[in-house]
């Protein structure tokens, strides 16, 4: 049977999945749309005139045959059976004010998030279990290695989608998949997602050791070390077998390390080369999960104990506000 499929959220990336689903996937091709929920109705509006998300992936022409604009998320969960969200971590909660249990009974909920929801410190499928008793076996994870601006580009991509329910994985993956997009299958929802979160916080790594002007053969070693540091944390949390030098977890990891396109990187550069975090993210006008994300890991590591280097000393700077150029220095002495 057909499910009816939402997108949560106005930002890059979920425009770059409302792209996804209606550019030649299994979803199009048949007809079905998309729904689409963005908080602010101007933008709304200039969707609907203009066919473009005008603050994200701006050149993207969107097929507004195939979408169905909404700013109430009440009626966007109601009337649809699979929801991706795509709202940043840090902001999941207050989108999400008002909702109970029983608003999400029967609800399949994917997360494209790559966050840690800030206070309860859960990877978006515990939230959702915890908060609205959705079931392990309706949460699933879209991870990459994949930036929404390549998307917008129509370049060759790769992503993976993580369920326990292999029905739900697959369902998602083939309405995902077009000429542009190759989708993996997986089931590992907490290490995939951990994952997610993790690179994140590499990737601000790697940018402020290039923003301090460290060159390419000290960024290797870093990002080695790093998913060395990602298989330690996420066998702690969620020991199962898999293989973290596969694409959903090496390759997510290199992508957001590396390129032009990470706004991780970006930020990690900004604060390497002197900029306040508050200057940063002003900067930037764009929310940089990584931020978020090291202060729950750290809190979270505090009941496991994991060894991980390269997150303390981003917290150490992010948050402890210790100089960026001797916290590197300090971290070159423990890298391998």
């Amino acid at each position: 049977m057909s499910k009816r499929i939402a997108v949560i959220g106005g930002g890059s990336w979920a425009t770059a999945i409302v792209k996804m689903l209606c550019d030649e996937s299994a979803g199009a091709v048949a007809g079905e749309s998309v729904s689409w929920w963005i908080r602010n109705e101007e933008t709304i509006d200039y969707i609907t005139r203009y066919r473009h998300n005008p603050r994200y992936l701006s050149s993207v022409e969107l097929k507004l045959n195939l979408i169905e604009l909404e700013h109430d998320l009440k009626k966007v969960v109601q009337q649809n059976d699979v929801l991706i969200m795509a709202v940043p971590a840090a902001f999941l909660a207050e989108a999400l004010n008002g909702f109970t249990a029983g608003d999400f009974k029967n609800k399949v909920v994917f997360s494209a998030i790559k966050g840690i929801v800030p206070g309860p410190n859960l990877i978006v499928g515990e939230y959702f279990n915890q908060q609205f008793d959705v079931p392990y076996s309706h949460i699933g994870v879209i991870t990459g290695p994949c930036h929404a601006e390549e998307v917008a580009l129509e370049k060759l991509s790769y992503l993976t989608v993580a369920s326990q329910s292999a029905e739900f994985a697959q369902l998602v993956a083939d309405r995902i998949r077009c000429r542009y997009i190759r989708a993996a299958v997986s089931d590992d929802i907490y290490g995939t997602e951990y994952a997610a979160v993790l690179k994140n916080v590499f990737a601000i790594a790697s940018g402020i050791c290039h923003g301090l002007g460290y060159g390419d053969n000290f960024q290797a070693v870093l990002i080695s070390n790093a998913i060395q540091e990602i298989s330690r944390f996420v066998d702690a949390v969620h020991p199962i077998d898999r293989d973290i030098k596969s694409t959903a977890y090496l390759g997510d990891l290199l992508v957001t390390a590396y390129s032009q396109f990470s706004r991780n990187r970006m930020f990690g550069a900004m604060v390497g080369k002197g900029y306040s975090v508050k200057m940063a993210q002003l900067e930037m006008n764009m929310v940089a999960e990584g931020y978020y994300a090291v202060k729950c890991v750290h809190e979270i590591n505090a009941r496991y104990g994991v060894h991980i280097p390269i997150t303390e000393a981003v917290y150490r700077i992010l948050y402890e506000k210790m100089s960026p150029a001797i916290e590197i220095r300090l971290l070159c002495d423990k890298l391998t």
